[in-house]
């Protein structure tokens, strides 16, 4: 008789028993976080989790540029957003809120609020909008552009450094692919909305 015989065999039950109680002696499989075949790579999920942090990366470092311009120029970060996106947007008559919030991707409510606290330290001026009796348009003080301009240079300098290893291809492939998460994060943010109210229906809608 062979030591092989005499030792005893550890079966694949017991294996699946110990995972059950946790002891911590098998590995843990996380359950795959897309079903999206462009997603993964031979099956697996790990290129997309990565991507997943570098996004949150991104994402959180960008944040905490723009709250570095905004002190700078006395305002908070989203202040500081909605005065760059007037300053793109308003032309020679001026940006209406719309505008401004479909490009920010926020709503009209928090840009009436965030332009009327900075019109009333005179960053910003509004008029009234000749095709909408109801509406505003809004366009950069003269006090707001000269606090943009005091850090324009700094702003080349981050977005130099941020962005700069992208050439013109990955630019363009990144503005693309980026416009494109942008609507689908949209979907993912009414599903969210959805699974708070109603559970079994987002889950039904979104099969």
């Amino acid at each position: 008789m062979s030591i092989s015989r005499l030792a005893p065999r550890r079966s694949r039950a017991a294996t699946k028993g110990e995972l059950k109680r946790g002891n911590g002696k098998g590995a843990y499989r996380l359950p795959p976080t897309t079903s999206k075949g462009a997603l993964l790579e031979r099956g697996s999920d790990r290129r997309f989790r990565a991507l997943v942090n570098d996004l949150f990366t991104i994402a959180s470092r960008m944040d905490m540029a723009r709250a570095h311009l905004g002190r700078r120029m006395g305002l908070s970060g989203p202040q500081y957003s909605v005065l760059m996106a007037v300053a793109h947007l308003q032309g020679e008559g001026g940006a209406s809120v719309g505008a401004v919030a479909q490009a920010m991707h926020v709503s009209s409510a928090f840009i009436a609020t965030e332009t009327g606290k900075m019109a009333r330290r005179g960053l910003l001026l509004k008029r009234p909008n000749p095709a909408d009796g109801r509406g505003v348009l809004l366009s950069v003080a003269q006090a707001g552009r000269l606090k943009l301009e005091r850090v324009a240079s700094e702003i080349r300098a981050i977005n130099d450094l941020f962005f700069g290893a992208l050439d013109v291809a990955s630019f363009t492939a990144l503005s693309a692919a980026a416009k494109t998460l942008v609507k689908g994060s949209d979907k993912a943010m009414h599903f969210v909305s959805a699974v708070e109210g109603d559970p079994s229906a987002a889950l039904q809608a979104a099969e």
